[in-house]
């Protein structure tokens, strides 16, 4: 059985794109700057319009709409999908038959679950069994998006609008609570702004993924029983994030064919717009909100385009024109995106308290107390990248 992720001709250029590591390296070291402390530093410059602007693009937006912060995750998906077509020619390549690849695919998908599960659970007395986190999403996924990497162009276009519609329409078929529910029995505040009409079966924690966590997460071992998740995040988020991975194997598979590359950038630019104008369409008129938290189909298409745009502007700088000496600091990231996501959940509050007790307690207040988090994330982001470029130089680099 050979791998057909296009309806075009299999290029036989580079096994690997160096585009698709510095975009993933972006997207990482977005990840593990933590905003740089803007946020912090908006609120002590209330009168910087632009200081506004950054400390509202380095943030999770309360529920509908976009920031540059919640781009974050369905780029590393996106991603993911990109990479499959180059992963199955290289290893076909080398011998390796559809038995032996699909073996692996499912123990990466073990493995990316169990260890979001691990990483979620280092601050917690016992293991804390919620799945989604971005390496769980992206698992739970994976050995189907694995499968769809070895089917042609076609099935993939089908199984992405059939699983973006069936999500939809359990969502829009589940029923809405009624007029006198008790919204603080699942975390909603007092003061939630609640979407109207047909677009409130997309509300905070009173929709179907909501319920089917409510019986799901409590089936295991917990500290106290599962009610809600405080920023309203979903298990079943991992059906639709399948369809981002999709939309990321369709662009890889583009990417991998022979066409020429500039009608490849045009399709990618093309492609992007279109999902963006449609993905709005779609939140503005209620029919499927624009909601990266619960991951909603809109969302999907949405985020889609800036994702498509994002790897068109990466592919071109670096594949096309040859400007890669700028990208090297992100592609040492991109190229190591597993060991960077791990430290940063594992050893960041360790860089830091190292920092203070040999430099002393008020060593990231030296620029002044306003700066001290911008001080503290910057320090830790520069520790973490040396660590990462001192396995780049040895060449070791951690896979699932």
């Amino acid at each position: 059985m050979q791998p057909c992720v296009s309806s075009t001709p299999v290029s036989k250029g580079p096994s690997r794109l160096l585009s698709l590591d510095a975009f993933r390296g972006f997207v990482m070291l977005l990840m593990a700057s933590e905003g740089l402390g803007l946020s912090h530093l908006a609120k002590n410059c209330l009168e910087s319009p632009v200081l506004q602007f950054l400390a509202y693009q380095t943030d999770h937006v309360a529920w509908v709409g976009c920031s540059l912060w919640d781009l974050i995750q369905p780029s590393f998906s996106f991603i993911v999908g990109v990479a499959v077509p180059y992963s199955i020619a290289n290893r076909v390549a080398k011998g390796d038959n559809f038995s032996k690849l699909f073996t692996h695919a499912l123990w990466r998908s073990l493995l990316l679950v169990l260890l979001g599960v691990f990483l979620r659970s280092t601050h917690h007395s016992q293991t804390y069994w919620t799945f989604e986190d971005t390496l769980s999403q992206i698992g739970l996924g994976y050995a189907f998006l694995f499968l769809l990497g070895w089917t042609k162009s076609k099935i993939q276009w089908i199984a992405l609008f059939g699983i973006l519609f069936l999500y939809w329409l359990a969502f829009a078929l589940y029923p809405l609570p009624s007029a006198t529910f008790d919204y603080a029995s699942v975390g909603v505040p007092a003061n939630w702004v609640h979407l109207q009409g047909f677009a409130a079966h997309w509300d905070k924690n009173t929709n179907l993924a909501a319920y089917f966590d409510q019986w799901f997460l409590n089936l295991f071992s917990r500290e106290k029983g599962f009610t809600y998740n405080g920023g309203g995040y979903l298990t079943l988020s991992f059906i639709p994030t399948l369809g981002t991975m999709i939309c990321g194997l369709l662009m890889g598979g583009w990417i991998k064919s022979d066409a020429p590359a500039a009608k490849k950038l045009k399709y990618m630019i093309i492609a992007g717009v279109i999902c963006l104008v449609v993905g709005q369409v779609l939140n503005l008129t209620g029919i499927a909100p624009m909601v990266k938290r619960i991951w909603t189909p809109g969302w999907v298409i949405f985020s889609a385009g800036w994702c498509c745009l994002l790897t068109a502007f990466f592919y071109y700088t670096i594949e096309m024109k040859g400007y890669r000496a700028w990208a090297f600091p992100l592609i040492v990231v991109g190229m190591n995106a597993i060991a960077i996501y791990s430290l940063v959940h594992l050893i960041d509050g360790f860089i830091a308290q190292s920092f203070q007790i040999h430099l002393g307690r008020h060593f990231f207040s030296l620029f002044g107390d306003a700066f001290s988090t911008m001080f503290r994330n910057v320090t830790v982001l520069a520790v973490l990248w040396l660590i990462l470029f001192w396995m780049y130089r040895r060449k070791i680099f951690l896979k699932l």
